[in-house]
């Protein structure tokens, strides 16, 4: 059976307060060392499978996590922040940790400073990085243990990111391998990283071939479904020959704008993402994309951030496991 610790069990055990309990766990008020050591010992020695509350008397710990959301996701996002998240729980869940999920913008992350400054978690992990990162300033700032799932130039936030620039350098040469010459490529928010990373492996893969990529032909900030319309105009009027989307909403967009303008693909123009989802699953033709293991991204982050608040010492890691599943839209 599971031994169940209270304040009030330790304090009648021990023949003392529950305020002198409450100082000798918190570290806080006037209380001997003498007495300390004996609430600390009797909390060690009678947890044997403790419970939560037993354990954070005895650690200061919550055992509780913040996994942070941005604000202004998209539906077309979920699938990636739910396979992270199914990797965070399997490893927390083993420590005995619960996840709380916590939705920041990059302007608002009063969420976030309520659970941080109310000492509700030990630890958090960010699921986006932005240039102006504020919410990553402010856990800096404010000492608690943190990682990150993506890349950021602050080489002092603990880094947990999968190869994307090397992966869209390998698809982008793959393409350029099979003879187009005139490539167009859409991407988001120019403020996230990730936009930023997936636009270098593009540009370094025309430099791996000798080549320059037209900026007439990069547009970027570009994830309204109207706008996107627009631009699917303007590329044929181009003559394009490729389509590179950033991010597989963009693509099943591209592909709709084509149907609907009876745009032949692959015949007429070839599409290709950087990132594949259940969205592209049931798209025609079948979408040429990059794949990632995002449970196993979530996974390495947790690991990381359990090591960290138990005073490890880590290291940025790069997951370069991915896989380029070329299919009928780029033939």
């Amino acid at each position: 059976m599971e031994e169940k610790i209270t304040i009030d069990d330790i304090a009648e055990a021990l023949g003392v307060s529950k305020t002198t309990v409450s100082r000798a766990v918190s570290g806080k008020g006037r209380i001997s060392d003498g007495t300390r050591s004996r609430v600390l010992a009797y909390i060690d020695k009678h947890n044997y499978r403790p419970n939560p509350m037993a354990r954070g008397l005895a650690k200061r710990r919550t055992y509780n996590i913040a996994v942070v959301w941005p604000e202004d996701y998209e539906a077309v996002d979920l699938p990636f922040f739910h396979r992270c998240v199914l990797g965070v729980n399997r490893v927390v869940a083993e420590a005995g940790y619960d996840i709380i999920i916590s939705m920041v913008d990059s302007e608002n992350y009063t969420n976030l400073k309520r659970v941080v400054e109310n000492k509700k978690i030990d630890g958090v992990i960010l699921t986006r990085t932005l240039i102006d990162d504020k919410p990553a300033k402010y856990l800096k700032e404010s000492g608690i243990p943190f990682v990150a799932i993506g890349s950021s130039d602050d080489p002092e936030i603990i880094q947990i990111d999968n190869n994307n620039f090397e992966a869209c350098r390998e698809l982008t040469n793959i393409l350029i391998s099979k003879g187009t010459k005139r490539v167009a490529i859409i991407g988001g928010d120019s403020n996230h990283v990730i936009t930023r990373t997936r636009f270098r492996g593009f540009a370094e893969a025309f430099k791996d071939n000798g080549l320059s990529y037209d900026p007439e032909l990069v547009f970027l900030d570009s994830d309204d479904p109207i706008k996107i319309m627009s631009i699917i105009d303007e590329i044929i009027d181009k003559k394009v020959d490729t389509v590179i989307c950033m991010d597989d909403a963009i693509a099943g967009q591209v592909i709709t704008k084509c149907r609907n303008e009876m745009i032949r693909v692959p015949d007429d123009i070839k599409v290709a993402s950087f990132y594949n989802s259940t969205i592209l699953n049931n798209m025609t033709p079948s979408i040429t994309s990059l794949n990632f293991d995002d449970t196993n991204l979530g996974a390495v982050a947790a690991k990381t951030l359990m090591d960290v608040i138990n005073g490890k010492k880590v290291k940025n890691r790069t997951e370069s496991s991915y896989e380029i599943i070329l299919k009928d839209s780029t033939k």
